[in-house]
C-alpha cells in the first residue's frame, strides 16, 4: 500500500497533478479540496449561516459524500460543475476553518487514506489528515501564475469574471488558510516543495514520480 500527500496554495495544480499521477500508479485520488468545495456549496445551497455552530453540525449529520469513478457526489448527486465557482472557492475556504467542518472531514480522508492505496490532495494533508504518508508534495506558484490559470479554467467553463476577481480571491484565499487557527496551510518538515512557476503538467508529475517508489 501507498500513501502520498500533496499540499499546497489554491490553482497551484494540485489536483490535475495528483490525478495524473494516480492514474500512472494505479492508484485512487481523493481531492479533499472537493469535498471542502461541497461543503461549501450545501451551506451556499441551504443558506447555512456559517456561525450558526447548531445548524452547521445538523447539516453535516445529514451529509455524505463519496468519489466515483473520479466525481464527487454530495447526497447522491454529481456536483464536479457546481462546485467550481469562485463564489464556492470563497465560501469553502470559510467553511474549511470551521472545526465541526474539519473533524467529519479528517475522519473521511483518513479513513480512506488507512484503506487503500491513495494520493490525496488539499492545504493539510502532510501536517493533519495522513502525517504518516509515505510520500509529501509541498506544490506552489506565483500567485499571479496560479490565477491565469484558475481563470483560463473558469472562462473555458464560460464563468462571467476577470483576472483581477480572480487574482484578488487567490490572494485573499491565501490569506485565510495560512492565518486560519485550525490546521493552516503550511509546508510539513518532511515534504518536498516543488515549485510549478513555467513547469508543465508533465513535468511536475514526472518530479513527483521520480521521487516514489512504488509499493503497491
Amino acid at each position: 500500500m501507498i500513501t502520498i500527500a500533496i499540499d499546497g496554495p489554491g490553482g497551484a495544480g494540485k489536483s490535475t497533478i495528483a490525478k495524473l499521477v494516480a492514474k500512472r500508479l494505479d492508484i485512487d485520488y481523493i481531492d479533499t479540496g472537493a469535498m471542502y468545495r461541497a461543503i461549501a456549496y450545501k451551506t451556499v445551497n441551504e443558506n447555512i449561516d456559517t456561525n450558526d455552530d447548531k445548524s452547521i453540525r445538523t447539516m453535516l449529520d445529514d451529509t455524505e459524500i463519496d468519489f466515483i469513478g473520479g466525481s464527487i457526489y454530495l447526497d447522491g448527486r454529481c456536483v464536479d460543475k457546481q462546485i467550481r465557482t469562485p463564489e464556492i472557492s470563497q465560501m469553502a475556504s470559510k467553511v474549511s476553518a470551521l472545526g465541526p467542518v474539519r473533524e467529519k472531514l479528517v475522519e473521511l480522508q483518513r479513513k480512506m487514506g488507512h484503506e487503500k492505496s491513495v494520493i490525496m490532495d488539499g492545504r493539510d494533508i502532510g501536517t493533519n489528515v495522513l502525517t504518516d504518508a509515505a510520500y509529501k508534495f509541498f506544490m506552489t506558484a506565483s500567485a499571479e501564475e496560479r490565477a491565469q490559470r484558475r481563470y483560463k479554467e473558469l472562462i473555458e467553463k464560460g464563468e462571467s469574471v476577470t483576472f483581477e476577481q480572480v487574482l484578488s480571491d487567490i490572494n485573499q484565499r491565501d490569506k485565510n488558510d495560512m492565518e486560519r487557527e485550525l490546521n493552516p496551510l503550511r509546508k510539513a518538515e518532511d515534504a518536498t516543495e516543488i515549485d510549478t512557476t513555467g513547469l508543465s503538467i508533465e513535468e511536475v508529475a514526472d518530479v513527483i514520480l521520480k521521487n516514489i517508489v512504488s509499493e503497491k
